[in-house]
């Protein structure tokens, strides 16, 4: 465990435990706990304070201490509840991860070679191979464009909110669509939170669309899994998921192309 990690699951497991009560199925706190949880535990407080939630809402798993007061089919979260408030809630267990079990469809590398040469393992990298190779469209049949990168905005009653992409996207009948885009790379998991808050700014900034939410997670270099959410009465629920493999077009046979034709 990395000494980064160690100190943010010490100081929101601090923060949890102060206000914590048994039985309570959401905890409220602010952001000036992790600075009081810090200064008391004897802490040098990260130097990025949002990265302490940003690494435990989307990249790290709660300390065992919290973990350990879910009830049975049951797990903690962490959702904004305002300009600088969050709050614990417990909501249905769900893990969005790739199926290994599912099979890859090969599509024709569209990929400049120059972005290939200098791309990052980063979100920036997944949203451009999604972009040039155009697999929003291929996923929702969807004829779909982005609209804008990075589209951060505030909603009330959440706060500030971030979406790595926002595309619109029309169909044959000619209805519109917005479809929030969240990008993950192969070491982060995919939050039910993030999922949320893109339906709550699709619901307040394009209210005459119809929002149809989707994740995107890098199972390797060359392989995108991609999900469409929905939001049910038991919560965030994976409604599709499809597995694209981006190759050169050498590596895709005439065999392959038929069997995807007969498979349709």
């Amino acid at each position: 465990m990395t000494t980064a990690t160690n100190r943010y699951l010490r100081i929101i497991e601090a923060v949890f435990a102060k206000r914590y009560r048994a039985g309570h199925r959401e905890v409220a706190f602010d952001r000036s706990d992790l600075v009081t949880a810090a200064e008391e535990l004897g802490i040098a407080l990260p130097k990025n304070l949002g990265d302490v939630l940003y690494s435990l809402r989307y990249r790290m798993s709660l300390p065992d201490n919290i973990v350990a007061t879910a009830p049975q089919g049951c797990a903690w979260i962490i959702r904004p509840s305002g300009r600088g408030r969050y709050r614990f809630t417990l909501v249905a267990e769900v893990e969005i991860v790739p199926s290994p079990a599912l099979i890859e469809t090969k599509i024709p590398d569209a990929t400049p070679g120059i972005i290939n040469l200098y791309a990052l393992n980063d979100e920036q990298a997944l949203l451009a191979k999604i972009r040039y190779n155009r697999l929003v469209d291929l996923f929702t049949g969807l004829t779909c464009y982005s609209l804008q990168n990075h589209l951060r905005t505030a909603i009330r009653g959440v706060g500030q909110v971030e979406t790595d992409e926002m595309y619109i996207g029309i169909d044959k009948r000619g209805v519109h669509f917005v479809l929030p885009i969240q990008a993950n790379r192969q070491s982060d998991r995919i939050g039910v939170v993030q999922i949320e808050q893109d339906i709550a700014v699709c619901a307040a900034k394009f209210p005459g669309l119809t929002c149809r939410p989707i994740a995107a997670q890098s199972i390797a270099s060359d392989t995108v899994a991609l999900f469409e959410l929905q939001h049910t009465e038991a919560g965030i629920r994976v409604l599709c998921e499809k597995h694209y493999r981006l190759v050169p077009p050498d590596q895709l046979t005439p065999e392959e192309v038929s069997a995807y034709r007969q498979s349709d």
